[in-house]
């Protein structure tokens, strides 16, 4: 069993023992719950290449990254920055993340867009990421079925969420749903962890028309930022080229300025 499966499986569980505790019901109390979601604007990725920044403490190919940094603070850099929106991790197990992280990145910028990024693996999810405040949530093909794309994109579509959907290859293309704005191509195998961004170049033209392409993991420079973006791409999410560094928003302050 490789990590990705094992995360997967670890994921079932806990997201069983979330609804005993704390059924859809009760996360439709919640303040955010109701909210009109933020959205990125589009217009200025086609000026300049868009970045999600990525908070998150540790993973598992890279083990701890940042243990002590803030997210409210991290988030006002990002902010400042002229990010398009902010990644967040809520697995806890394996990425050191949390619920009260987006909650709190909510509560302190009402206006940044917020994607919420875990292995979403049921409908359920997605109302927890209502409830906490999140604008948009991460669909990996990689776990799912084509029939349950369908059904969690549509399910998000309902609820005012955006989706992100992410590939590795052009067979996971395949499982893409028409209601989902946003591919994102990973450029980390999420088996092995080897990343290699000729995966992106080979598929952005293969992208279904319509969306928002986004390439992921393994970025950290700003002539390769700038190729992939006149070759297509127009996010960018990029996560722990900042989050290594003593000060993520300053460092992704100084990449902005290079783009």
């Amino acid at each position: 069993m490789n990590i990705l499966d094992t995360i997967v499986e670890h994921k079932r569980v806990e997201v069983l023992k979330r609804k005993q505790k704390r059924p859809i019901t009760n996360l439709e109390t919640f303040p955010f719950y109701g909210r009109k979601s933020n959205v990125v604007d589009r217009g200025i990725l086609n000026e300049r290449p868009g970045i999600i920044a990525e908070f998150k403490r540790k993973s598992p190919s890279r083990g701890e990254i940042n243990m002590n940094a803030d997210p409210v603070q991290v988030a006002g850099a990002y902010q400042q920055a002229g990010v398009s929106a902010m990644s967040i991790l809520t697995d806890r197990d394996f990425f050191g993340g949390s619920f009260t992280d987006l909650q709190r990145v909510r509560e302190s910028y009402p206006g940044l867009v917020l994607l919420r990024k875990d292995f979403i693996i049921e409908a359920y999810q997605l109302h927890e990421a209502r409830a906490y405040g999140a604008d948009m949530v991460l669909l990996i093909a990689a776990i799912l079925e084509k029939s349950e794309v369908a059904e969690l994109a549509l399910e998000a579509e309902s609820l005012g969420l955006g989706v992100l959907f992410e590939v590795h290859s052009e067979e996971e293309l395949e499982k893409f749903h028409p209601s989902i704005g946003f591919v994102g191509v990973n450029n980390r195998d999420l088996k092995t962890f080897q990343v290699d961004t000729e995966r992106s170049m080979a598929l952005v033209g293969r992208m279904p028309g319509g969306i928002i392409p986004v390439s992921e993991s393994g970025l950290g420079n700003a002539r390769e930022i700038r190729r992939l973006w006149k070759a297509g791409f127009r996010l960018f999410l990029m996560g722990e080229s900042f989050m290594k560094e003593e000060d993520p928003g300053r460092a992704c302050g100084k990449f902005m300025e290079k783009l």
